[in-house]
C-alpha cells in the first residue's frame, strides 16, 4: 500500500512529521480524511485535532488551534496554531 508523507509545524517548530497510512483533520467545513493518492487539496483547520494513523496503525493525536494543510501528491504539509 502507498503511504503519505506528513509535515505538522508551528510558530513553535516541528510538531511531527513521518509517514501514516491516513490522517484526519478538523477542517472548517467539518472533519475530513486523507489517503494515499488523494486529489490536490489545500483546506483552513479549525480548532481540534489532527489524527495520523501510521502503517502499524498506531494513532497519534495532534492538538491544534485552526490552520492550514495542503496535499499534493502524497506529501502533506500542515501549519498550525497551537
Amino acid at each position: 500500500m502507498k503511504s503519505l508523507n506528513i509535515q505538522i509545524v508551528s510558530p513553535k517548530g516541528t510538531l511531527y512529521e513521518g509517514g501514516l497510512e491516513y490522517a484526519v483533520f478538523p477542517g472548517t467545513a467539518g472533519e475530513f480524511a486523507v489517503y494515499p493518492a488523494h486529489a490536490p487539496l489545500i483546506s483552513m483547520l479549525a480548532k481540534g485535532a489532527i489524527k495520523c494513523v501510521t502503517g502499524d496503525g498506531k494513532d497519534e493525536i495532534i492538538p491544534v488551534g485552526g490552520g492550514f494543510v495542503e496535499v499534493n501528491g502524497n506529501k502533506i504539509t500542515v501549519c498550525v496554531e497551537q
